[in-house]
């Protein structure tokens, strides 16, 4: 537990004090936010609030996660370098994206088709990884099968279908944060909660861990290095929550694509990691329905030849233009990510006491 404090304490620390100079950086060379001009009107305010603060988010989990294994004498565990190196890779594709906008002066970073690219390197890399790692307690990083709350041997899939699915979670899971990350705090407040959950689903894990001399019960947990992604978790959750007091309205920093597609990257990895890649859809069903809301606006507009679903999508900036205030979407979008967090973690234990 000293570690998952420590690591927690430290990203908190991080964000709380390393966001503030970051700011102060940022400010002195003008690298602020360029606004989309199709979007809602209150946001034109926001031109030139500092970006990439992601980057805090990601150095203070790293570091975090180096201090807590220097201050207990322990080496990292493969799945947890494999988690933070998984959240490097998109917070480096991110950051290009970031660059982009600001040495161009606009809205727009790297190409769709360049960003994707990206996303699969790192998805597939990710996924053959987990899938190729050394196998220790009996148990590779990740799994060939889909999982729920723990492995589904039916839907075991042959290797490189294996890949291509770990890949789609990845990929997945790093854009719908991005979309969701539209107003200030909904993506930093939801993220703080959906890791706060696999912390304490990791802990759990570690609790009921299928490992030789345990004595955990008969549905114990095939995973690989619980307690590591639990640090890393925490950390995560922790420094999430630090960089809201400054990512809170009115904004002084925005994460950017550093940040969201580092986090939402991480989100995937720790559902393949923890075997619960289809318990996500409920842990985070408001990222779910941001996405949605993207992939239902752009088919009906092709297909009805410019006719719209939603005034503006993502989902969040079709609520501001019904004229809720951005902070009624932040909190009121927050209640359905809590609600479904809570609904999540509830099915995961449901599932562990229905199969004593």
């Amino acid at each position: 537990m000293k570690l998952i404090i420590v690591a927690g304490v430290v990203a908190l620390a991080g964000t709380l004090i390393g966001t503030r100079a970051f700011i102060g950086f940022l400010v002195r060379r003008g690298y602020g936010q360029f606004v989309r001009d199709d979007g809602p009107a209150t946001h034109s305010a926001k031109r030139g609030t500092p970006t990439m603060g992601g980057l805090a988010i990601v150095l203070a989990v790293v570091l975090a996660y180096a201090l807590a294994h220097l201050v207990n004498l322990e080496l990292p565990s493969y799945s947890g370098l494999l988690l933070l190196g998984l959240l490097v890779a998109c917070g480096l594709l991110g950051f290009i994206d970031d660059w982009t906008k600001i040495s161009h002066k606009r809205s727009l970073g790297l190409t769709s088709r360049g960003k994707l690219l990206g996303q699969l390197v790192i998805g597939a890399a990710f996924g053959t990884a987990a899938l190729f790692g050394p196998n220790a307690y009996g148990d590779t990083p990740a799994s060939t099968a889909i999982s729920f709350t723990r492995d589904i041997e039916w839907l075991r899939l042959p290797l490189v279908a294996a890949i291509v699915w770990m890949t789609f979670m990845v990929i997945a899971s790093s854009n719908a944060v991005n979309l969701t990350d539209g107003v200030d705090g909904l993506a930093t407040g939801a993220l703080t909660m959906v890791f706060g959950a696999y912390t304490l689903i990791n802990i759990w894990q570690r609790n009921q861990w299928c490992r030789p001399g345990s004595t955990a019960g008969p549905m114990c947990y095939q995973v690989r290095d619980p307690w590591d992604l639990a640090v890393i978790s925490a950390a995560l959750a922790a420094a999430c929550f630090g960089f809201l007091w400054w990512n809170a309205k009115p904004a002084k920093i925005f994460m950017g694509d550093t940040g969201s597609l580092a986090l939402g990257g991480a989100v995937g990895g720790l559902a393949i990691l923890t075997r619960t890649e289809l318990l996500l859809i409920i842990i985070g069903l408001l990222f779910v329905l941001e996405a949605s809301s993207v992939a239902i606006q752009v088919s009906y507009f092709k297909l009805t030849h410019g006719k719209r679903v939603f005034k503006m999508a993502p989902l969040h900036h079709h609520f501001e233009l019904l004229g809720w205030d951005e902070v009624t979407v932040v909190i009121r979008f927050w209640i359905i990510c809590g609600v479904s967090v809570v609904t999540g973690l509830s099915v995961f234990y449901a599932q562990w006491i229905l199969g004593q």
